[in-house]
């Protein structure tokens, strides 16, 4: 590219060149930045501060960018959208050097520049897009083209409108109809940019018994139309989709084409199918588009450039109007804003250009033909093979097969629990979505909400492949792990309702419906405190969920346990996360809730031990202070005297006994320490209670995860164990009641009948003592048989 540079005449172009291609290079060289200069960042950078007195050089000030760019912490997805910018990028942001460049030549240079600029691009554009004889406005706000459409609208139906204004509306009414699956907020935009009111705006319905339901009905528009007329008011613009900004459907072009001719309306079509004009096959629905009205065009997310406008192509043929209206401009820096794209198109051709566009929807077809094989996988626009869009959703039942789980039976569900099972299908799509952004980044997904389907992933190539290098490897790794993800999505959706009963069915837990979980579901333990019908937060129970929920992490098991607040109250729950094929439901609602137990058991042990020892030590206090004053009665007033006292004690000492007091934290009483100082020995008491410690939960064998269910194997050995036991205690009673066993007399006075004297082992059985047993577990054996 230096070559190239050597042969530019004019040193500001060349220089120009080469200024732009060291501060990409160094903005997209994430590897420069050392740890020296990491050290150097301020603390606040971020905050404003004075201008310096001294210049910096460009350097200095392109490392400030970048610090700024990326932060302390530089995140993959960023830095990879600047590095896949290329060399048409490049091209793209010289654009805009340039028209700051261009801008300074005389008036007569710069007229004749800016508008080959103007008039180049807005042929190719027309003819790379179907457009014939169109013109084309450049805007950087992609709705800023339609609101300059429907301002010509206006000034075409209303002859009066530039000197009477509002009047002239007052007397009857424009009518903007857009359909319902139009982009949210565009409605409003509009009506706020032509200083119209909101009645002006007509939102029409999608098909609701035929077609797709994100398509605008067409005989529905037809009668709101002519009640339109019929109450005076004047139908303007119909906004129609070629491929909406949700699902890319497409509306019926055609057929909307016919019924705007016939009322004398507008027609305006947006929409990603739009670019699929530029290929040599086109579907009819986005053909006809190019006999609408206007159409707006976003060739930046489609060819990948940054910082290119917008384009709107339109037909007209008063110049005047069209000046009016703001579609044109006579000012130089209006017409330069087509420069990027100039540049870029140049850079890449008409080849370039469709092969791009070719590349997208080749990966969207590539990926709908594949996810048609998948199970449990359903796709929102199968009917449009040509879209460029492709939006799935996981769904409950398999294609070909019966559902995951069983309905409720009877000829349809309560509206309730279809609501649930819409919301547990959404929080599962949810997580779907989220796993394959982070698996497969450079897909491009989204995950979005649909009214009547709900949650769905979106993957729409030609608003991403270009930016973040879409390839069809890529596409291949994203059904691999939507595959991988299935066995988790239907394992889980089955083990909810077990959940859900085995939670209801322990004492002390609470089955929490949250349908915004993906997991197997929520449970709260409900401890001896609990107030029910509060919504506020718990302290007690916070600090039982959290030592439970450290418990549960402790284990190492498969489950992802998080704790927060309950659904629709403030209370603290733990939240299980996704299961595979092999989780012991049973096991781990039963270990959930003898951990509660316990953590709530040691809280109360500890609380009540604190309780006793208060009341203890008060008591001790009261008694320490009465023996005091029965000493002071006993030894009377004159041992008190200092001098005096140490006199009498001399002549007739006094024999008085230490009186102590022990807190016994076992029985939680006082007692005399007399015992103590006399035989010099603390006393035992009582024994403790065994503090529970641990979880009681099933011996597992080494390598065994918790709550895996265990294998037929390891059944089999345990089986085969507990038998041979058997058969051993009944060669032990067998060898017992032997023939050379004597006849048992009877008792003697100091032996209690059925034990046995320790002094005479001879008097045992013979088995028994070949097996190392004593007489109680013979008789334990006998008991047991």
């Amino acid at each position: 590219m230096d070559a190239s540079l050597e042969k530019i005449a004019d040193p500001t172009l060349a220089e120009m060149g080469r200024n732009l291609k060291e501060a990409m290079k160094m903005l997209e060289d994430s590897q420069r930045r050392t740890e020296e200069e990491n050290g150097k960042k301020l603390i606040a950078e971020d905050i404003p501060g004075p201008l310096p007195g001294s210049g910096q050089d460009m350097v200095s000030i392109l490392q400030l960018v970048q610090t700024l760019m990326h932060g302390e912490e530089e995140e993959e997805p960023q830095s990879a959208r600047i590095q896949d910018i290329g060399e048409q990028g490049h091209m793209a942001l010289l654009g805009h050097s340039l028209g700051a460049y261009i801008s300074t030549l005389d008036k007569e240079k710069l007229r004749k520049l800016t508008t080959r600029i103007l008039s180049d691009t807005t042929l190719w554009l027309c003819r790379i897009f179907r457009y014939e004889n169109g013109c084309a406005y450049f805007h950087e706000e992609e709705r800023e083209g339609l609101a300059k459409i429907c301002r010509l609208a206006i000034h075409s139906r209303y002859e009066d409108f530039v000197v009477d204004g509002f009047n002239v509306l007052y007397k009857e009414k424009p009518v903007i109809y857009i359909s319902a699956a139009a982009r949210p907020g565009l409605g409003q935009y509009l009506c706020n940019q032509l200083g119209l009111p909101f009645p002006c705006l007509c939102r029409v319905p999608c098909n609701t018994m035929f077609g797709s339901q994100h398509q605008m009905d067409v005989a529905f528009l037809e009668k709101l139309i002519k009640e339109d007329i019929e109450a005076g008011r004047l139908p303007l613009v119909l906004v129609a989709n070629a491929g909406t900004a949700a699902v890319g459907h497409t509306d019926k072009i055609g057929r909307l084409k016919e019924l705007c001719e016939q009322y004398n309306i507008w027609l305006h079509v947006e929409g990603v199918n739009l670019a699929t004009l530029a290929l040599g096959y086109v579907s009819s629905s986005v053909l006809a588009a190019t006999k609408c009205d206007s159409m707006t065009l976003t060739p930046g997310p489609w060819l990948g450039l940054p910082a290119v406008p917008n384009v709107t192509l339109y037909k007209h043929d008063d110049p005047a109007l069209t000046l009016v209206a703001g579609l044109t401009s006579n000012k130089p820096s209006d017409k330069l804003r087509a420069l990027p794209l100039w540049l870029s198109l140049q850079y890449l051709g008409l080849d370039g250009t469709v092969e791009r566009i070719k590349h997208a929807c080749q990966l969207s077809q590539r990926l709908q033909e594949s996810l048609k094989k998948v199970n449990h996988i359903k796709i929102l626009v199968e009917d449009e093979l040509s879209s460029p869009v492709v939006v799935f959703r996981f769904v409950q039942e398999a294609s070909g097969t019966g559902p995951v789980f069983k309905a409720v039976p009877g000829p349809s569900l309560a509206p309730a629990a279809v609501g649930r099972e819409r919301h547990s299908c959404d929080a599962l799509n949810r997580w779907l979505g989220e796993q394959l952004k982070q698996l497969v980044p450079a897909s491009g997904l989204t995950v979005m909400d649909l009214e009547a389907e709900g949650v769905c992933v979106r993957f729409s190539p030609l608003m991403t492949a270009a930016v973040v290098g879409t390839r069809a490897e890529d596409v291949d790794q994203l059904v691999t792990c939507i595959q991988s993800k299935l066995p988790v999505l239907t394992c889980t959706l089955q083990l909810r309702e077990e959940f859900k009963q085995e939670v209801e069915a322990t004492a002390g837990l609470l089955y929490v419906d949250d349908p915004n979980w993906p997991g197997i579901g929520v449970v709260r333990y409900e401890h001896a405190n609990d107030d029910k019908s509060s919504l506020k937060s718990d302290p007690e129970g916070e600090k039982i969920h959290a030592g439970l929920l450290k418990k549960l992490n402790e284990l190492e098991s498969d489950l992802a346990f998080k704790m927060g607040p309950e659904y629709k109250s403030m209370k603290s729950c733990i939240y299980i996360g996704m299961a595979s094929d092999d989780i012991d439901v049973s096991e781990l609602v039963e270990t959930i809730a003898v951990t509660a137990r316990e953590i709530e058991e040691n809280s109360r042990l500890l609380e009540n031990m604190t309780e006793v020892v208060r009341k203890g030590i008060q008591e001790a206090q009261v008694q320490l202070q009465k023996a005091n004053e029965e000493r002071l009665l006993e030894e009377g007033v004159l041992r008190q005297i200092p001098v005096v006292g140490s006199v009498l004690n001399w002549f007739s000492p006094v024999q008085a006994s230490q009186k102590g007091r022990t807190f016994n934290l076992t029985a939680g009483s006082l007692e005399s320490t007399e015992h103590t100082y006399v035989y010099k020995v603390q006393g035992t008491g009582v024994t403790p209670p065994p503090t529970p410690s641990g979880m009681r939960t099933k011996p597992r064998l080494p390598g065994h995860k918790p709550f895996k269910k265990s294998q037929r194997g390891s059944d089999a050995v345990s089986e085969t164990s507990s038998v041979s036991h058997v058969e051993d205690l009944e060669k032990a009673e067998q060898l017992a009641s032997g023939p050379e066993q004597s006849t048992p007399e009877a008792p003697g006075p100091e032996q209690a009948p059925g034990t046995c004297s320790p002094q005479e082992p001879e008097a045992l059985p013979a088995g028994a003592q070949s097996l190392g047993v004593d007489c109680p577990q013979v008789e334990e054996r006998e008991s047991l048989r």
